[in-house]
């Protein structure tokens, strides 16, 4: 397990699909911060390498057992990836948009005036949930289909039809930088929230808020993880391949 400490946050990650559940427990950015080496990470973020390694190690005991439930993004085909990343991921994020808006609006209307932190969390929310509703848009009618035609044509051993915003990586730069806003974003609402730990008056709706801005954050982080990590590079290097 020490061999894990020379390797960054974003490859064990690639490497481990289980451990980015650890990283998330231990608070460990693995998606927008994933170029951190594993001891750099624990020490930002405040925890202890055995800890964490450790918890790796069981986790991987875990996922060993039950690997037959567990999809290898890194050599499943591309299209695969794309339609798991839209039929989980967005769907996900486009419905918990849509709950969330209106209990945030809820909870910020009987609570707002005693915790204003709410209403910071609120118009952060906002904003990151105007931005993924464009971030999706773009994903789905630009980058992915120019991705799936990019791998039929190499199946089918065809030209790739050039693309419109000349490779690849223009796009996924977009995309990343994007990803670092949303990955902001969602740091600044879990300070605002003290961890996403409701307070003591806080009524049902309130702790219910707080559950599933913490879940919208972990599935946020799991989706930024398969783009930026595995989607994204193993495109890029593809297209590389066909221009060589």
């Amino acid at each position: 397990m020490t061999v894990l400490t020379a390797k960054t946050v974003r490859e064990v990650a690639v490497e481990s699909p289980a451990a980015t559940r650890v990283f998330e427990r231990f608070g460990i950015d693995y998606c927008c911060g994933g170029n951190q080496g594993l001891e750099q990470a624990c020490e930002k973020a405040g925890v202890p390498v055995d800890a964490v390694l450790g918890t790796l190690q069981m986790e991987e005991e875990t996922a060993r057992a039950a690997a037959q439930q567990i999809r290898d993004w890194q050599s499943e085909p591309l299209s695969e990836l794309i339609a798991h990343i839209r039929n989980t991921h967005h769907k996900y994020t486009r419905e918990e948009i849509i709950r969330l808006t209106a209990l945030l609006q809820k909870v910020c209307s009987v609570h707002g005036k005693n915790h204003p932190e709410l209403l910071e969390i609120q118009s952060t929310f906002s904003g990151l949930a105007q931005e993924l509703a464009t971030h999706l848009m773009k994903e789905e009618m630009v980058l992915f289909p120019y991705i799936a035609r990019m791998e039929e044509a190499v199946i089918q051993k065809e030209p790739v039809v050039p693309a419109p915003f000349g490779t690849v990586e223009n796009p996924v730069a977009m995309m990343v930088h994007e990803h670092d806003s949303a990955g902001n974003a969602l740091r600044a609402m879990r300070k605002s929230s003290h961890d996403f730990a409701a307070p003591a008056d806080a009524c049902i709706s309130y702790q219910t808020l707080y559950k599933a801005l913490a879940a919208f954050e972990t599935d946020l982080h799991q989706h930024i993880h398969l783009e930026n990590n595995i989607l994204f590079p193993r495109a890029i290097a593809m297209e590389k391949s066909r221009r060589c």
